[in-house]
């Protein structure tokens, strides 16, 4: 190689390797969408580990509302990160002749995106669990307080009945106030489980298509098995035709060097005779 083909390669190694037909085979396009679902995916990583120990504390003496509020705020963000994410998975998995180069990394975002999705439905579930649990749990106990209700005056006299009155109000205010937070975990509840229910579609959808593709790739190495197998046949073949004609040259040879010598022993017997 000589050093100005040295030097054509190594400038232009910087610009991504080129086909015969000018095209860049390693497509800026797929590498750009490629490394963005990565870096979401990263991201989702840590919001699953947050999940992991936020919704541990659920039910426990630690829960409160500012880590419901957190809990469903990640599962919320999660859940639209997800579907931006398969999405994005459907597109890189449904590209154009890919290179061995990106098939390797449609097999990397896909097998990634699936084990990182089944560990947050998981959590989603658990989730779900949880608040309903809670919920039961308040309705139950607003049912028990009021089945007690206000002990009546037994005395008449006016000062008992509008101390009676206070507790009432204010007993009655903890009610509405348990039954709002009641009506708030039963609509998050339901978010919940609307954003499992798209998760579970986008999960077969991101399925199906890799399972196409794995069927056209193994159509394709199947095609190229026999397109081998065929071209050693033929090989083969050439081979042993090229070997019958090199036996019959020899033996045409051998034909016409025996004529040669009964031609001259002809002629020789007749011009001695």
């Amino acid at each position: 190689m000589s050093f100005d083909q040295l030097s054509s390669i190594e400038s232009g190694s910087g610009g991504g390797r080129r086909q015969n037909n000018g095209a860049y085979s390693d497509d800026p396009e797929f590498s750009r969408l490629s490394q963005g679902l990565m870096n979401t995916l990263f991201h989702l990583q840590g919001n699953i580990s947050k999940l992991k120990s936020d919704i541990g504390l659920l039910g426990t003496r630690r829960d409160n509302p500012r880590l419901r509020e957190r809990v469903h705020a990640t599962i919320e963000e999660s859940t639209t990160k997800f579907k931006e994410v398969g999405e994005g998975i459907k597109k890189i998995q449904t590209w154009e002749e890919p290179t061995p180069t990106q098939k390797y990394s449609q097999q990397k975002l896909s097998r990634e995106f699936k084990t990182a999705l089944g560990e947050f439905q998981s959590l989603q579930r658990t989730a779900l669990e949880k608040q309903r649990a809670s919920v039961t749990a308040a309705k139950a106990a607003l049912d028990h307080e009021g089945a007690e209700g206000v002990p009546p005056g037994t005395e008449g006299e006016q000062v008992q009945l509008q101390q009676q009155e206070q507790v009432h109000l204010a007993a009655q205010d903890e009610v509405d106030f348990q039954e709002a937070l009641i009506t708030e975990r039963e609509d998050e509840i339901r978010q919940i489980e609307e954003g499992v229910g798209d998760l579970n579609v986008l999960f077969q959808q991101v399925a199906q298509i890799v399972s196409e593709q794995g069927e056209v790739l193994e159509t394709i190495e199947s095609n190229a098995v026999n397109v081998r197998d065929d071209t050693r046949g033929a090989d083969y073949e050439l081979r042993s035709a090229a070997r019958y004609q090199k036996n019959a040259r020899s033996k045409a040879c051998c034909l016409l060097l025996i004529l040669a010598i009964i031609m001259a022993i002809v002629l020789l017997a007749v011009f001695l005779g």
